[in-house]
């Protein structure tokens, strides 16, 4: 874990200081700023394996970082930091790119367990063999798992790659009623009714990208009280 890298974005030095001594307590090697922009030229040193971004920044916002480097292609997973908790503020910084989020004020154990989290996975780490293709198409779309590349009704779109693992869970497990909790251990890595929100946040992102009508989806079926079912071709 020593060379894991991870940038720390936070503006409030108390907070910063509590958590680079205790990111680094753990193993990690912690790059700490401040602002946005110092923010971009330590990315532009030195890439990371992970950054831990604050929402409201002296010269900007976090959001606005997780859309330039999805844009980018960069794949590196993001964690907000926020004092916003409201379900708007937490659906745009979801849809803005980051993988995941902790409201302000946290539990430290539980910050450092999304962190790990987040780190196990290596799907978007993974270097790609040029030769290898896995595509999965149902209706008017396709999503190559290997190359991330994505079509919804014949047009290119990008998803982060939390929403092609999350994806890719619900075509390995086609016509079955998977719950939250199942989801949020698979794919988040993590455990407790306490993220649930987080599963239907990202299900109504997909269901944006791929249903003609995401208010009726066809393709991501919510199961009452028991979870969500995926059909690639739905019945008639």
């Amino acid at each position: 874990m020593s060379q894991t890298k991870i940038l720390l974005v936070e503006d409030e030095e108390h907070l910063a200081f509590t958590l680079n001594f205790n990111l680094q307590a753990e193993g990690y090697t912690v790059t700490t700023v401040g602002t946005l922009r110092e923010a971009r030229q330590a990315l532009a040193q030195n890439e990371p394996h992970l950054i831990v971004l604050d929402v409201m920044l002296p010269d900007g916002e976090g959001y606005a970082l997780c859309q330039e480097l999805r844009s980018a292609q960069k794949r590196l997973p993001i964690l907000l930091l926020t004092a916003k908790g409201t379900p708007e503020d937490i659906v745009k910084g979801l849809e803005s790119g980051a993988d995941d989020y902790v409201t302000k004020p946290f539990v430290l154990k539980e910050l450092l367990a999304r962190l790990k989290a987040l780190l196990r996975r290596h799907l978007w780490r993974t270097p790609v063999p040029k030769t290898s293709e896995h595509i999965y198409q149902f209706s008017q779309h396709s999503v190559n798992f290997d190359t991330y590349e994505v079509k919804a009704h014949g047009q290119p779109v990008e998803l982060t790659p939390l929403e092609i693992r999350l994806f890719r869970y619900f075509t390995e497990h086609e016509d079955q009623v998977v719950s939250r909790e199942t989801l949020l251990e698979e794919v988040w890595g993590v455990s407790g009714q306490n993220y649930t929100r987080t599963v239907d946040n990202f299900l109504m992102r997909l269901r944006r990208t791929f249903e003609d009508d995401p208010t009726q989806p066809k393709h991501f079926l919510t199961v009452r009280g028991a979870g969500y079912r995926f059909l690639s071709s739905p019945p008639s």
